[in-house]
């Protein structure tokens, strides 16, 4: 891959992921991504696992996560750590946004 250091609003395009959910891609190489969420109120990111490494950042809204076997209330300025493989998954009680950080890339989100 190619090193890109900048990416313009303008060039991130927003993919909607349906029931509710959007996301648009921003910076990324090989090792690390980072990905704005847009979650309407009642989207449900089904439980799911992945082997990358992920944070989410709650910008706004309130959300229930479950995360292996503990479940959080988050709102903005919450933040939570997803290790490889775990089950995790989201409802939105609140509409709003989450900025989710990835290790590596996530190939399925370009």
């Amino acid at each position: 891959m190619t090193v890109k250091n900048y990416f313009p609003e303008s060039e991130n395009t927003l993919f909607d992921a349906g029931g509710g959910l959007t996301r648009k891609v921003g910076a990324y190489n090989d090792n690390a991504m980072v990905v704005e969420v847009h979650f309407e109120t009642g989207t449900v990111a089904a439980l799911h696992s992945h082997p990358h490494e992920q944070i989410t950042y709650v910008i706004s809204g309130k959300f229930a996560f479950t995360v292996g076997d503990d479940s959080y209330i988050v709102s903005a300025g919450d933040s939570l750590y997803k290790q490889p493989n775990i089950v995790h998954g989201a409802t939105c009680l609140e509409a709003g946004t989450l900025l989710d950080i990835f290790t590596p890339h996530r190939e399925d989100f370009l």
